[in-house]
């Protein structure tokens, strides 16, 4: 993999673009040689080839970085490319502290990685605590129904836990006019209309 490569060098290697087999900016060479180059600057924009542009030098690297911040979590392949990034912040991070002279894009590339990390793990932590929060809205509602019903039933107990954060809140309002197991099922009901 290289950031960037002249047609002249391709040339002189002998290698032929893979545009059937894979997409543009994959050459391969002789099959004696076994190996194949990929140009970074040269791969389609796409989300497919984020995380190897992301390798790349200059204005490539730098929309690479911009589209992986704008990617929604929901994508599908966003973990494992923040996963590929880590590592190679890591590595970056590693040569930095052993004393080997990191180039100067690679040190930008390291302060431009870290933000996205520190975003994500900010992104956690506040997670964390929604789930940390939630967990805890959980089993005070459930010692005060248990204290006003009497002992809850395993399915309600499940339906209860997965309620959200409002609803548990809803609900530790509501128990207080409960009078039986009945009217928490009434609630619930109610929840999922």
């Amino acid at each position: 993999m290289t950031p960037t490569l002249s047609d002249r060098i391709l040339e002189e290697c002998g290698v032929i673009e893979q545009l059937i087999n894979w997409s543009k900016g994959i050459y391969t060479a002789p099959t004696i040689y076994r190996m194949g180059i990929v140009v970074i600057h040269q791969l389609p924009v796409n989300n497919d080839t984020l995380w190897l542009r992301i390798l790349g030098r200059g204005r490539v690297q730098e929309d690479a970085i911009t589209e992986l911040k704008n990617l929604p979590d929901s994508y599908p392949q966003k973990k494992h490319i923040l996963n590929l990034v880590y590592g190679l912040l890591t590595v970056l991070e590693i040569k930095r502290k052993q004393g080997q002279n990191l180039q100067t894009e690679d040190k930008e590339l390291i302060m431009k990685l870290s933000t996205i990390f520190l975003e994500r793990l900010e992104q956690a932590t506040n997670e964390g605590r929604e789930e940390g929060l939630h967990q805890e809205a959980t089993l005070l509602v459930m010692r005060q129904l248990r204290r006003k019903l009497g002992e809850i039933p395993p399915e309600i107990e499940t339906r209860i836990t997965n309620l959200s954060t409002a609803n548990l809140e809803s609900l530790a309002e509501g128990l207080l006019d409960f009078k039986s197991l009945e009217d928490l099922l009434n609630w619930l009901n109610l929840q999922s209309i």
